[in-house]
């Protein structure tokens, strides 16, 4: 039986990043387009399985229904920074602005 995924692709400043739902482990495609990033993950997806078996397609419960939302820090920066004082923000409480509800 074929198995359908749901794939979210993603455009950034530098490219396209596309991944998908309903699969156990980190999988992942880019490209420098939308077609390029399909084609990369779907290349992935297909590697995954070789590589780790069947038993990545089982997952105990389906990705239904997803949300999109856009957040911005509640406190003004810098946030708190890590013991290294390096640039990784750490405990910045998010305040969420938007959500937009997406069928899947």
């Amino acid at each position: 039986m074929i198995k359908q995924y749901k794939i979210i692709v993603e455009k950034h400043p530098d490219g396209y990043v596309a991944y998908p739902f309903g699969l156990k482990g980190v999988v992942i495609g880019q490209g420098d387009t939308y077609e390029e990033a399909l084609a990369d993950v779907k290349s992935a997806i297909k590697f995954h399985i070789e590589t780790f078996g069947e038993e990545v397609l089982e997952v105990d419960q389906p990705v239904i229904e997803a949300f999109v939302a856009e957040a911005l820090p509640l406190s003004t920066p810098p946030c708190k920074r890590g013991p290294d004082s390096s640039d990784e923000d750490i405990g910045c409480p998010m305040n969420v602005i938007a959500s937009k509800r997406v069928k899947i």
